[in-house]
């Protein structure tokens, strides 16, 4: 079961006001189905759009900041704030606090988050699912890069599956709740 929700997204809101609305829409669904929001504790971008829409609609969102960020963006209305001393305490303790994740648009920091999450799965340190929202197709190249690293034999297809991808924030909450953990080494060929 899951009760907690890690989403890692934009600080910006990018040019396609979809990327707003299906954060929106997460937050509403997150919390109509009473799982915590856990994210980046931040009051701009995407960021504030999952958080605010959660919160609005009766749910929970739990913020992790870096101190050095917190007093520049730190969103001041969240049910609880953890603020640390770094980047990699913070995705420690958002890693802690959640049992899946999702992934939204964003840029670097994004997809760092994403792919050390992956990292640390495909190396069996955890079995916690994650997910990738594709708004507007806004991962279809990223999707076509991850398909060519199966093809070119640095990903195996095992790994490929443990990331899940779908258009619909309740059709991927359910993918992730319905989520078999992937077992299988990483090294293909040995």
């Amino acid at each position: 079961m899951i009760n907690h929700i890690c989403v890692n997204c934009g600080s910006n809101l990018g040019t396609d006001p979809a990327f707003g609305r299906a954060a929106r829409e997460l937050g509403n669904f997150l919390a109509n189905r009473k799982i915590t929001l856990v994210y980046g504790g931040s009051n701009v971008g995407i960021m504030r759009e999952v958080a605010d829409s959660t919160l609005e609609n009766g749910g929970k969102a739990i913020g992790v900041i870096p101190e050095s960020l917190f007093r520049k963006v730190g969103h001041q209305d969240l049910t609880e704030q953890y603020v640390v001393s770094s980047m990699h305490e913070r995705k420690q303790k958002m890693f802690d606090l959640s049992d899946a994740y999702i992934i939204l648009p964003g840029g670097y920091g994004t997809l760092e988050e994403m792919f050390e999450i992956l990292t640390w799965a495909q190396l069996g340190m955890h079995t916690k699912p994650v997910g990738i929202l594709n708004v507007a197709g806004y991962f279809d190249s990223l999707l076509t890069f991850l398909n060519s690293s199966v093809d070119n034999r640095f990903v195996s297809e095992a790994h490929r599956k443990m990331l899940i991808v779908d258009d619909s924030p309740e059709q991927l909450v359910n993918q992730l709740e319905n989520y078999e953990p992937t077992i299988s080494d990483k090294l293909l060929d040995r």
